[in-house]
């Protein structure tokens, strides 16, 4: 399905040759303030995981990761759809001490997007990261302490840019406005979740969305969330205010890890129960991994709302449908 925005009078602020420099200079320098403001370490991460291991990320439940036979093992693999849980076990096997934690580049294939428009595509790459702490820090405090600096970190890189390059004029606001889903909800009640996003980030510019996936009042979710790495309470999402496309603009869904409390409750009220016998999750449940907080943070979302781009394939390349790719062409969008 095609949702494409084409925004009026559009123009690309860089040349191609230049825009690839800016997108170098945006990974380059904002995986430098990441590390240092959160304690990172780099590490290497897979491209595909066992089918069997329970590592791969189910993100809403109904996407189906790429999957493929390997000839040599005789086992199956999965495409990563996300490194949340790999992360919470590299955390342990690479001897990542509380305080401490890693991040990687996660590559990943969401064959079932439902929509391929200005920010979805069928490609995925982002900046994973997870963090080793202790039981005090699983509180309301130390998350929005560490969305704090996040925010903090892609506003240096966006100031250090415009310096770079001139002619690049965005603005983002490094004050971050805390609210729930139910919060949102009961604020704007006739609205949808993502109209709801919109009106209160054309507003407040910088927030945090927080309790993804934690069933409202009247039974919905603001938003799906698989229940075996985030706590529903002690989660939520950073947005910006995205003024080329006139809405609300995600850049990185993040979350305190659940616990074996958290984990058992979870798993029971998303209706998968089963899924406690998987190793990860049984690990979970015996408090053999270590707590912990971690994120991903969109690497083409970044630099496509850094250098005020209306698409996202004109800062990655990936597949698109026919209708998408003539439509962008006669709005002058330049899809790589």
């Amino acid at each position: 399905m095609n949702n494409i925005y084409l925004p009026a009078g559009y123009k690309p602020l860089l040349e191609t040759y230049q825009l690839q420099r800016a997108i170098e200079f945006i990974k380059g320098s904002f995986q430098v303030n990441l590390r240092n403001a959160l304690n990172l370490k780099r590490v290497s991460a897979p491209l595909f995981v066992d089918r069997k291991s329970g590592l791969n990320d189910n993100l809403n439940g109904i996407e189906r990761p790429v999957s493929f036979e390997i000839a040599a093992t005789g086992g199956s693999a999965e495409v990563v759809q996300s490194l949340a849980k790999w992360k919470r076990q590299a955390l342990q096997r690479y001897d990542f001490h509380t305080g401490k934690g890693l991040y990687t580049d996660m590559n990943a294939i969401r064959r079932d997007e439902e929509s391929l428009d200005n920010l979805h595509s069928v490609y995925v790459d982002q900046w994973d990261w997870e963090k080793a702490i202790t039981r005090a820090d699983r509180t309301l405090a130390y998350l929005q302490d560490t969305v704090t600096q996040i925010v903090s970190a892609i506003c240096d890189v966006n100031d250090s840019l415009r310096w770079e390059f001139p002619v690049l004029h965005t603005v983002l606001a490094r004050d971050v406005t805390f609210i729930t889903t139910q919060a949102l909800a009961d604020l704007y009640p006739a609205l949808t979740p993502s109209q709801r996003e919109t009106e209160f980030v054309r507003t407040h510019k910088t927030v945090f969305l927080m309790q993804i996936g934690k069933r409202l009042r009247d039974g919905t979710v603001h938003d799906g969330r698989a229940p075996d790495y985030d706590d529903w309470d002690l989660n939520g999402d950073i947005l910006f205010w995205n003024d080329v496309l006139g809405r609300a603009f995600e850049i990185s869904s993040m979350g305190i890890r659940v616990d074996a409390e958290s984990l058992r409750r979870q798993l029971a009220l998303a209706g998968c129960p089963e899924r406690a016998a998987l190793p990860f999750h049984d690990a979970l449940l015996h408090d053999a991994l270590p707590l912990s907080i971690g994120g991903g943070i969109g690497q083409s979302r970044l630099c496509m709302l850094l250098l005020g781009c209306a698409h996202i394939g004109e800062v990655q390349v990936s597949l698109w449908d026919d209708e998408t790719m003539e439509k962008c062409a006669a709005a002058g969008i330049p899809l790589l």
